[in-house]
């Protein structure tokens, strides 16, 4: 008998055509992802690094970009630089980004864990509002004790 559910099982799910699924679920999963980025933006990427998802800071409008750098380059300081000038202008009021250099880490939302932000590599900030604009790197990127994380 066991082996006949199993069987029977294994036919549904293989046998099934991707077309009974209706149109509005599909759309209902796209739009769960749409809800983590900025629907007018397409991910960047460049040599080096990419664009893993934007996170909204809770209900703000303002977006944090989640970037991963290969990690083979993670202590390259000019590949931060091609990030921040890629996808912060200057007359942006708020700019956000956070680097890793290892996708498991890149968090889902905003908030992170204990060890994603152990793995945090950078982070840049710009808020115009308060007067902030910093770049602040891991001790893993730039050893420095007196300015790194």
């Amino acid at each position: 008998m066991r082996k006949q559910l199993v069987t029977a099982l294994l036919f549904l799910t293989f046998a099934i055509p991707s077309s009974v699924f209706s149109a509005s679920e599909e759309e209902h999963k796209h739009d769960a992802v749409a809800e983590s980025q900025p629907s007018s933006s397409k991910l960047e990427s460049g040599k080096g690094w990419r664009v893993v998802r934007s996170v909204e800071m809770g209900a703000s409008g303002k977006f944090i970009q989640l970037v991963l750098i290969d990690h083979n380059v993670y202590t390259d300081k000019t590949v931060y630089s091609a990030v921040i000038n890629r996808l912060c202008n200057e007359n942006d009021e708020f700019c956000r980004i956070r680097f890793w250099s290892q996708e498991r880490f890149v968090p889902e939302k905003a908030a992170m864990t204990i060890e994603q932000n152990k793995q945090l590599r950078a982070e840049y900030l710009v808020n115009k509002a308060a007067g902030t604009k910093q770049l602040r790197w891991s001790c893993t990127v730039d050893p420095d004790k007196t300015h790194c994380f």
